[in-house]
């Protein structure tokens, strides 16, 4: 019979296993195998400690699907981290306190000759990551319970600035608040997906150096995100952002009183590879890039033409008629055996589901690549060159290949 695994086995093998999917930087490596992730997670066994999945602190008190707050996926943590790329000496702002497991890790990485502002709108959340804090041995943290919209001004200016809850526009507060040159790495919504965008700020622009797919509890603060519900028993519904026109009466119609068509694509892809690069392809040159969610029910009582991942898939949306991406397997290849294509309903069905196979095909062309996130004030006149822009009460992003 084998000994029961320690705390520092459970988190040096964790952090083994994050290694074989996310690259991480030896600083965020080293720091993730000192810092005691059961420490600020009181109550949680060692091993739901050490698994790499989300530990929720606080409910929701709406009755959410998402809690309120809680402590990160810690494959997430080490990738935001590394985004981040924390010196020595270095000021920090957190938006999100969390368990207080993250403003840690910051810490550690900036030493005994920087600073962390940790900051959460919540004051039971805030308190738990003072205590929390307090009891491991970072008191020279700073806590404070703030509306991470406003930041934290009296401690700025920051040379890095980390968000760990979802942000749909970049507050125009924290534009007095990053220095320049400085960093700030977030969870970004646009057009229904999520990324954590690391951005240098230069001049009154914020300037991607890269960015990779994430999901976040969504700040408190933000509504330009919507949800429209394309059916009465609320199981089919599209995610949008406020300047997308969706009409669910006329798209419910569409679903209910058309038959459905499946167009695919020349793109195939083995069982573990990602196409997610579809959907963020789409969004550098097409407005029409939405979200669609579709529930358990619909799919058994077969609603629809089954989505490429039913919870999350991106869906063009025009007027009356919508395509979304599928996926179906063929047996003709078996390093990749699927093949990924367009279902659509409505009378431009035809015509749109070519123009997602489009998107499709452009992605397939260079799977890997990134655009170049450019963000800057949308109190600001100046232009940032050719790309594709979308604006917000706030920022003005422009997606350029």
């Amino acid at each position: 019979m084998g000994q029961t695994p320690t705390a520092d086995d459970l988190r040096n093998r964790l952090v083994d296993e994050i290694l074989q999917d996310v690259r991480l930087t030896a600083d965020v490596e080293r720091v993730m195998r000192t810092v005691h992730r059961e420490a600020f997670l009181p109550g949680i066994d060692l091993p739901e400690a050490y698994a790499d999945q989300a530990v929720s602190i606080k409910d929701n008190p709406l009755g959410g699907p998402l809690p309120l707050s809680c402590a990160s996926v810690p494959s997430v943590v080490g990738m935001m981290l590394s985004q981040l790329d924390v010196r020595q000496g270095d000021d920090i702002l957190e938006i999100g306190a969390g368990t207080g497991y993250n403003a840690a890790l910051l810490a550690e990485l900036t030493g005994d000759n920087g600073h962390v502002t940790s900051i959460d709108i919540d004051s039971d959340v805030a308190l738990h990551a003072r205590t929390m804090l307090d009891r491991a041995g970072y008191q020279q943290v700073h806590v404070m319970e703030r509306d991470g919209l406003l930041g934290a001004p009296e401690n700025a200016p920051y040379d890095r600035m980390l968000a760990a809850v979802g942000l749909w526009d970049v507050p125009a507060a924290w534009w007095e608040q990053l220095g320049e040159g400085g960093r700030l790495v977030l969870p970004l919504r646009w057009r229904g997906q999520t990324r954590s965008v690391a951005l240098t700020r230069h001049g009154d622009s914020l300037v991607s150096e890269g960015m990779e797919l994430c999901g976040f509890v969504p700040i408190i603060g933000q509504d330009g995100e919507k949800t429209t519900t394309l059916n009465t028993d609320d199981t089919i519904r599209v995610i949008h952002d406020e300047d997308q026109a969706v009409d669910a009466g006329t798209l419910g119609n569409s679903l209910s009183n058309t038959t459905g068509i499946e167009v695919m694509s020349e793109q195939r892809i083995g069982g573990e590879e990602s196409f997610d690069g579809v959907w963020l392809r789409a969004t550098a040159t097409d407005d029409r890039v939405c979200r669609l969610q579709v529930t358990p029910d619909a799919m058994t009582q077969e609603l629809v033409l089954r989505p490429a991942l039913p919870v999350r898939s991106p869906v063009l949306i025009d007027g009356d008629s919508l395509a979304y991406l599928i996926v179906r397997r063929e047996g003709v290849d078996p390093q990749r055996p699927h093949r990924l294509g367009a279902a659509a309903y409505g009378p431009h069905a035809e015509k749109l589901a070519q123009d997602f196979i489009a998107h499709i095909e452009a992605w397939g062309a260079a799977r890997t690549a990134v655009p170049r996130l450019t963000i800057t004030p949308a109190k600001s006149d100046m232009t940032v060159g050719p790309g594709h822009v979308i604006s917000k009460p706030e920022s003005r992003l422009t997606l350029t290949y």
